[in-house]
């Protein structure tokens, strides 16, 4: 293995400019390799890299399928791809989808915990839900460093907010401040002598589970891994196949996976559901206008047949299968859109404006 340090960020909503502030920070000597999601859309075009090697001393590109992971280099994870450590190597897969997300922040971080355990230095940076704190969890299990973004400063607070109150974070602040942070880091690390290191338990079993996830995240297939062994069902099925989810438990959360290998929060599974039931409404409403039109011009034509008795019936259910479609058309405005995250931040504010 190398003798540097992985060093994994990841950022969603509000987080160009966090990355931006990180990387202007960074020494050019750090002997680390640096590894970025970003959350985007799938068909965006990503010039993520070339804004971060403009803003900072190393060169930042997406990785072309499978690289040799290198110090001093920056890599991105390419739109609707995975970004992930393969022992030596960095590779970018369309594994399954987690959280909602390709790229995933967790499954880069779990997959750095699993190959380089207490070399790996994990940040939080800007984000919205909660993205990053399964990953950051797994990361300190495994002997590595847990830095948040100072919420203070983040255009949305969510992921680190989440990463603070589930993780034992060692570090938050400014990511402006990160750069003399990771180098003090890297520094100390490399003159501490390896025998006087905390032991830190290998978890090289393929079997294990953070390393069946991350097998599930480069594309092997989740139910012939065994994943339905090492995790018990849940209630719940999953928002986009519809297979049994499995419940994970990393210690006081639980997290989804289902056989196919989607992976699910609890505020993730709960804001897609909740986009399920609001895409189910639309599609109701749809139909039953579809039906009240079609009634009414049936209607017409029994009418002007001088059917008079029938065309009336038709009328009739007509009316009445619209007034059904505007009584969902009000739910459906009405209806208010939120995750897990978006609920405990409400419950703070009206603790703190009670006080």
């Amino acid at each position: 293995m190398p003798d540097h340090h992985i060093v994994v960020v990841g950022a969603s909503a509000g987080g160009v400019e966090s990355l931006q502030a990180l990387v202007s920070s960074l020494p050019p000597d750090l002997n680390a390799a640096i590894f970025v999601v970003l959350h985007i859309s799938p068909n965006y075009v990503s010039h993520l890299p070339d804004i971060l090697s403009r803003r900072g001393p190393f060169p930042a590109r997406h990785p072309a399928g499978r690289e040799l992971i290198r110090a001093g280099h920056i890599y991105v994870a390419p739109p609707d791809h995975h970004l992930l450590i393969e022992g030596e190597h960095v590779v970018a897969t369309r594994g399954p989808k987690e959280n909602r997300n390709r790229p995933s922040i967790d499954a880069l971080f779990r997959s750095a915990a699993y190959h380089y355990r207490d070399r790996v230095i994990g940040i939080v940076l800007s984000g919205a839900l909660d993205d990053g704190t399964s990953g950051l969890w797994n990361i300190k299990r495994m002997g590595g460093i847990a830095i948040t973004q100072d919420v203070a400063e983040c255009a949305f607070d969510s992921m680190p907010s989440s990463a603070l109150a589930q993780v034992d974070v060692d570090f938050s602040l400014s990511a402006s401040g990160m750069g003399q942070l990771l180098d003090r880091l890297v520094q100390e690390a490399a003159q501490m002598n390896r025998k006087d290191a905390p032991q830190v338990q290998r978890q090289g079993q393929p079997d294990s589970p953070i390393g069946l996830e991350v097998e599930i995240a480069i594309g092997d297939q989740a139910l012939e891994k065994g994943m339905v062994a090492v995790a018990p069902p849940s209630p719940f099925a999953c928002p986009e196949c519809h297979g049994v989810l499995m419940e994970i438990r990393e210690g006081k959360r639980t997290r989804y996976r289902c056989h196919t290998g989607h992976a699910y929060s609890t505020s993730a599974l709960l804001s897609e559901l909740m986009d399920n039931v609001d895409q189910s409404y639309w599609k109701a409403m749809r139909g039953l206008e579809e039906a009240a039109m079609l009634l009414g011009r049936a209607g017409e034509e029994l009418r002007e047949s001088n059917r008079h008795d029938a065309a009336e019936l038709f009328r009739q259910e007509s009316e009445r299968t619209r007034l059904q479609a505007e009584k969902i058309r009000e739910i459906v405005l009405s209806s208010k859109r939120y995750s897990g995250d978006s609920l405990v931040e409400k419950a703070e504010r009206n603790s703190g404006n009670q006080e």
